[in-house]
């Protein structure tokens, strides 16, 4: 974030956002769940899924794209797989319950897989990988989303940003957390950019001709993970979401999402039918948890006493450079977008 932010404390935000979320009469059990997501990635430095999306859902809520009242439903298929409804409701609702579910079902069967249906965006997807880890379980979390990143050599939108979110726990430290996308930045980064009034970086957003671009205005959609030479990579790691989150749960492909922000047609009744994916393992049903938690340790250990490169400062473990923002926020304040200054009235 840059100067034209203001910073303000996560309690005031939380309550802020709560109090938007309640206006636009979410349900309290869903806006505390949206809440958390939402204070997780801007915690951690996921501006672009933070509490800037709190306009966003508000919209949706009063346009009926949301049910403000969803009624979640469980259906345990198998020792180790479950599938919930999420009932068209705020994604992030559905998802914490999906977490919930599979520790449940890891705790008898080892694993739990958790497939949610008829849910909706749902965020940043570490948020629930971290959510899992945080209770002493190995979890990895994933999404498909609308259509916006162009395939390996493609000139048009194809895939989603489909996040890949994996969470460990680590014994007397914070969890190792890797969430990313599969696209080069995730399309709310390029809103965000427009909001501040900031060029992209080179090599991850392309014009309506797919040719690259790092005008913000002018990005039409993201280039894929790896660039214009390894792209391929990320593209691929884009269809493991699609695979796991609408393949296995028999939701919408990218292709055939209705847009987030409504499109051209400025549809914001439908709901969307998202797909989500969630798995939760048992360390204690593998190797142990005490043997486990000490080859983490280890591994860790090992990593951030790599040799540093001319010029670097450190090596860090996924996890280390979001637990260091969020160490700067909780001293400084979490900086806000100049619409979401104005939006929540702070």
């Amino acid at each position: 974030m840059e100067s034209s932010a203001k910073r303000f404390p996560a309690a005031v935000l939380e309550q802020r956002v709560a109090g938007a979320l309640r206006n636009a009469g979410a349900s309290e059990a869903s806006l505390a769940a949206a809440t958390r997501a939402m204070l997780h990635a801007s915690a951690l430095g996921v501006d672009s899924h933070g509490v800037r999306l709190t306009e966003h859902y508000c919209a949706m809520l009063a346009g009926g794209r949301l049910n403000k009242d969803p009624q979640l439903r469980v259906d345990i298929r198998a020792a180790g797989s479950a599938m919930v409804d999420g009932d068209d409701g705020l994604g992030h609702y559905a998802a914490y319950k999906a977490v919930e579910v599979g520790i449940e079902l890891a705790r008898q069967a080892g694993v739990g897989a958790v497939g949610i249906a008829h849910s909706s965006h749902l965020g940043a997807a570490g948020a629930y990988a971290l959510a899992g880890a945080e209770q002493g379980y190995v979890t990895f979390a994933t999404t498909n989303t609308d259509s916006m990143v162009a395939l390996f050599d493609g000139a048009s939108r194809f895939h989603g940003t489909n996040p890949l979110a994996f969470a460990a726990p680590v014994p007397d430290s914070r969890p190792w957390l890797l969430d990313m996308a599969t696209s080069s930045i995730p399309m709310n980064r390029v809103l965000l950019h427009r909001s501040l009034g900031l060029q992209l970086p080179e090599g991850v957003a392309a014009d309506t001709h797919g040719a690259a671009t790092t005008d913000a205005q002018a990005a039409e959609m993201l280039l894929p993970l790896g660039g214009a030479d390894f792209g391929y990579k990320g593209a691929g790691l884009a269809g493991v979401a699609t695979l796991f989150s609408a393949l296995l749960t028999g939701t919408t492909l990218d292709t055939d999402f209705i847009p987030m922000y409504g499109g051209p047609g400025g549809d914001v009744s439908t709901p969307r039918n998202m797909g989500h994916f969630v798995l939760v393992i048992d360390p204690d049903k593998f190797v142990g948890r005490e043997l486990f938690g000490m080859m983490i340790t280890r591994y860790l250990a090992s990593l951030r006493a790599a040799a540093v490169r001319e010029g670097a400062e450190r090596v860090m473990a996924p996890g280390d450079r979001e637990w260091d923002r969020m160490a700067e926020r909780e001293a400084q304040g979490i900086p806000v977008d100049p619409d979401t200054v104005r939006f929540l009235g702070l």
